[in-house]
C-alpha cells in the first residue's frame, strides 16, 4: 500500500497501477481525490495528502506523510472517523488555521493490519474465537459453529471474515501456515507462471547465444550452504592477470518485465528461508534448475569481471557482460573450509583445478576485508540455524558463525555490488544511514550502567564501536554488546536516491548478487543493461516506478525476515511446552520491567520472558519453563538463579 500512495502522490501513469490496486484508484477518482490527466497520469488532489497515522494516548494523532514534505499534519480526535493507529489514510488538509498544518481523514485505503489470525478458544461461555497474536476476543461476521477447538484460520481484518482455515494449533505442522499466512503469503504460483516457468525446459544451447561471450574453459565454481539448492553466484580468480570473474545467474534473460512470473515476483520481493524448506520468489523450474548455476551444466550468467591492483587492493577496472558458463563445482561451505584447513595435496583431480585459483583468492580476499574493515564494522552473527524432524519438531540449534569460506564468498560478492552501483546516479541502491546522536547516547549511556566504559568521542561513531567491541570482548559479552550496537543503527534498505552504506563504509552500493532470491537485483540487472547498453526506453521504463518499487521491496523484506522470526519462534515454543523440566540457561538482553533473555544452551536463541523485574542487562540466568503460550508463541519462565557477568572491577 505505500508503494502505491507514493505513487498517486508522485504521480503516475495509471497503466503501472498495480492490478490489486486499480479498484481502489476507480473509488479514489470518483471522490475527486485523485484525479486523471489527459496523458494517463493520475495524481492526489493538492487539498489531499496520503500517508500512516501515529495516534498518541490522548486521540491526536500525526499523518505521517507519504510522497510530500513538510511538516507531519495534526488530526484532532473528532477529525480520526474511526481511523486507527498505522492505518493508511487519506486526509483532507484544513485550511485557514494558523500553527500546525491540519487535516481530517476522509478514507482509511488499508488498515494497519489487513490479516489477522484467529483461532477456538473453549472458555466458561464454550468455544469462542481469539486473535492469535494478543489472546483478546475476536468479532467475527462468520459463524464458527462446526469448528473444533484450536483451529486456526485466517481473517480478513476489513470484512471480519474467515478467508481460510489453516488447521489445529496442535500439530506442529500448522506453524508455517500461521506465519505465512499473518503477512498473506503464498507458498504456491499461479498455474500461468508456472507454465511460463516450464516453457525454458533445462537445458541452455549455447548456439542459440552466438552474442554472449564464452567463458566455459574457465573453472567457476560454486560455494554455498550445504542444504542450497538454488545458487546464484560463481566465481573464477584469474591470477595472472588478477581478475576476478563473479558470475550471477542471468534471471532477467528469462522474466521479462511484467510477464506472469514477474508479476508474482515482485509480489512476493524475497525468497523466503525456513529450517525445513524455502519458499521461493522464482517458480522451482527457475529457481532450482534453468536459472541456477548448477555444476557441469552450461548456464547464462550476467558477469562482472573486476581486474585489482593488488598492491593499493583497488579495482582499477571493471566491466559487466553477458556470458555462458560451465560451473565446473559444486562446493559447500563446510568443504571449502576443511580445504582451507588442511590444503589441497590429497584433493581428488575434480578438485585441484578449482582450489588452484580458491587459495590465491582467500589471500586477496583478507587484505580486502582488512582494508574494508577500517571504515566498516565486523559484528558477530547472532543468526540461528534450526533443525526440524520429519514431524516439524525440533531437534537442534546452532549459532551461524562466519567461517573463512563464508568470508571469501562475501569480499568477492561485495566488490561486485560495488561496481554495479558506480554505473548511475538515480536507480536502485542499497542505503544504510548513521544512527542519530540520541541512539549512540542512548547505547553509551545503558552499556556504562553495567560497567562498560570507553573514552573515545561519541561523534567518532566508528572509533566509538571499535572501543566498546574490545572492552565487550575483554568481559565476554561480545555478541550481546554487538546486537546491542546493531539495534543502535538505522535499518538497511532500498532507495532510488544514494545516500551511502554506513555499515560497510561504502559511499555507493547495491545488490546485484542475488536475482534469483531478490527482486531487487533482477530489476538491477535490468537497469544495468539498459545503462550499459544505451537502451534509453528501456532504461527510462525500469526507472519510472523505481521509487515505489523501492519503498515496495523494503517493505517486503522486513516482512520476508518477520516470517522467518515468527516461525521460529513457535518452534521454540512448542520446545519449551513438552520440555518444561528442562533447566534453560540464557543471558538477559532487555533489562525492561519484564526482563527477556536469550538462552545460549540448547535450544541457542530462544527468546524468553523472565519473572524477575531486577535482573539486569547481561545477567547470566537458570530458569525453568512456566507458562507457554503456543498460540503467541511467547514463553514465560520462573528465574531459579542468576549471577552478575559484569562486575564493577571489570572481571568476569
Amino acid at each position: 500500500m505505500r508503494s502505491f500512495l507514493l505513487r498517486i502522490a508522485k504521480g503516475a501513469y495509471k497503466n503501472d497501477i498495480e492490478k490489486e490496486h486499480l479498484e481502489l484508484l476507480d473509488t479514489l477518482i470518483k471522490e475527486h481525490i485523485v484525479k486523471e490527466s489527459e496523458d494517463g497520469i493520475v495524481r492526489l488532489d493538492a487539498k489531499y495528502r496520503a500517508g500512516t497515522l501515529d495516534v498518541l494516548p490522548s486521540g491526536t494523532a500525526f499523518l505521517e506523510m507519504i510522497g510530500a514534505k513538510g511538516k507531519d499534519i495534526l488530526i484532532a480526535p473528532e477529525h480520526l472517523h474511526g481511523a486507527k493507529n498505522g492505518d493508511y489514510v487519506i486526509v483532507r488538509r484544513l485550511f485557514g488555521k494558523g500553527g500546525r498544518p491540519s487535516g481530517k481523514v476522509v478514507m482509511v485505503v488499508q488498515p494497519a493490519f489487513v490479516y489477522g489470525i484467529g483461532y477456538i478458544k473453549r472458555t466458561e461461555s464454550g468455544l469462542e474465537p481469539f486473535h492469535i497474536k494478543t489472546d483478546l476476543p475476536m468479532e467475527l461476521k462468520t459463524p464458527i459453529g462446526e469448528l473444533e477447538e484450536h483451529t486456526v484460520f485466517q481473517v480478513d481484518n476489513r470484512t471480519s471474515t474467515i478467508t481460510q482455515i489453516l488447521g489445529n494449533l496442535d500439530d506442529p505442522a500448522v506453524d508455517e501456515k500461521i506465519s505465512l499466512a499473518i503477512f498473506n503469503k503464498q507458498e504456491f504460483f499461479s498455474e500461468a507462471a508456472e507454465r511460463e516457468a516450464a516453457a525454458w525446459g533445462d537445458h541452455v544451447d549455447a548456439t542459440l547465444y552466438p552474442d554472449r561471450t564464452d567463458l566455459r574453459d574457465l573453472p567457476f565454481c560454486t560455494i554455498d550452504p550445504v542444504d542450497a539448492k538454488d545458487f546464484d553466484d560463481a566465481i573464477y580468480w584469474d591470477a595472472k592477470n588478477a581478475t576476478l570473474y563473479v558470475a550471477i545467474a542471468d534471471v532477467s534473460s528469462y522474466v521479462t518485465e511484467d510477464c506472469e512470473i514477474d508479476k508474482e515476483a515482485r509480489r512476493r520481493g524475497f525468497s523466503i528461508y525456513l529450517p525445513h524448506k524455502s519458499i521461493p520468489m522464482l517458480p522451482r523450474s527457475l529457481s532450482e534448475n534453468i536459472c541456477s548455476l548448477k555444476p557441469d551444466t552450461d548456464r547464462l550468467a550476467y558477469v562482472c569481471a573486476l581486474q585489482l591492483d593488488l598492491d593499493k587492493l583497488e579495482v582499477t577496472s571493471h566491466r559487466f557482460f553477458e556470458a555462458i558458463i560451465h560451473s565446473k563445482r559444486r562446493y559447500n561451505y563446510d568443504e571449502i573450509d576443511a580445504y582451507l584447513e588442511s590444503g589441497f595435496t590429497d584433493a581428488p583431480p575434480v578438485d585441484k583445478e578449482t582450489l588452484a585459483f580458491i587459495f590465491p583468492l582467500k589471500r586477496v580476499a583478507d587484505r580486502l576485508r582488512e582494508k574494508r574493515l577500517r571504515r566498516g564494522y565486523d559484528f558477530k552473527s547472532t543468526e540461528v540455524r534450526m533443525e526440524l524432524d520429519e514431524n516439524q519438531k525440533l531437534v537442534s540449534t546452532r549459532i551461524e558463525e562466519s567461517t573463512p569460506s563464508h568470508s571469501l564468498i562475501e569480499e568477492c560478492m561485495l566488490l561486485a555490488n560495488k561496481a554495479a552501483a558506480e554505473h548511475y546516479d538515480y536507480g536502485i541502491f542499497r542505503i544504510h544511514e548513521p544512527p542519530t546522536p540520541e541512539r549512540i547516547e542512548k547505547l553509551v549511556d545503558e552499556l556504562g550502567k553495567i560497567g562498560i566504559y570507553v573514552e573515545e568521542d561519541e561523534s567518532d561513531f566508528h572509533a566509538l564501536v571499535l572501543a566498546l567491541q574490545k572492552e565487550a570482548r575483554a568481559k565476554g559479552v561480545e555478541p550481546y554488546v554487538d546486537q546491542l550496537i546493531i539495534q543502535t543503527q538505522k535499518q538497511a534498505t532500498y532507495s532510488a536516491e544514494n545516500v551511502g552504506h554506513f555499515g560497510l563504509g561504502f559511499e555507493r552500493y547495491t545488490h546485484f548478487t542475488s536475482p534469483i532470491r531478490r527482486y531487487s537485483d533482477l530489476t538491477l540487472h535490468r537497469l544495468l543493461k539498459a545503462v550499459l547498453g544505451h537502451d534509453e526506453k528501456k532504461k527510462a521504463y525500469v526507472l519510472r516506478n523505481i521509487e515505489p518499487l523501492c519503498v515496495k521491496i523494503s517493505e517486503l523484506e522486513r516482512e520476508a525476515t518477520r516470517v522467518e522470526w515468527d516461525f521460529m519462534a513457535r518452534k521454540y515454543a512448542r520446545w519449551a511446552d513438552a520440555n518444561r523440566h528442562e533447566t534453560l540457561h540464557g543471558v538477559v538482553v532487555e533489562a525492561a520491567q519484564i526482563p527477556a533473555a536469550t538462552t545460549d544452551t540448547f535450544p541457542v536463541g530462544m527468546r524468553i520472558f523472565c519473572d524477575k523485574s531486577d535482573l539486569l542487562l547481561f545477567d547470566r540466568i537458570e530458569a525453568k519453563v512456566n507458562i507457554v503460550h503456543l498460540a503467541q508463541a511467547k514463553i514465560f519462565v520462573l528465574v531459579e538463579k542468576s549471577e552478575h557477568l559484569l562486575e564493577e572491577d571489570g572481571e568476569q
